[in-house]
């Protein structure tokens, strides 16, 4: 598996207070699976599978953090 890294990391806020700072397509994957509040939305499952792309070398890391990015917004998850 390969441990490909953003070039910006991004800092997601939960509604629990809690945040979590995700530098790359894999961390990406954890925080969707262990955190995420709605999992159904179409960026959340865009966002789990362009980020196992990533890791796979099948899409670039930022494509990744751009679609991870949508899937906070969708959620209404703070992030930046």
């Amino acid at each position: 598996m390969r441990q490909v890294k953003w070039t910006n990391p991004v800092e997601v806020g939960f509604s629990q207070g809690d945040s979590r700072t995700v530098s790359g397509p894999f961390e990406a994957l954890r925080c969707l699976s262990d955190m995420w509040p709605d999992r159904r939305g179409p960026l959340y499952v865009a966002a789990r599978s362009v980020c196992r792309a990533a890791i796979a070398g099948r899409r670039s890391a930022e494509e990744a953090r751009e679609i991870f990015m949508s899937a906070t917004r969708e959620a209404d998850l703070t992030s930046h």
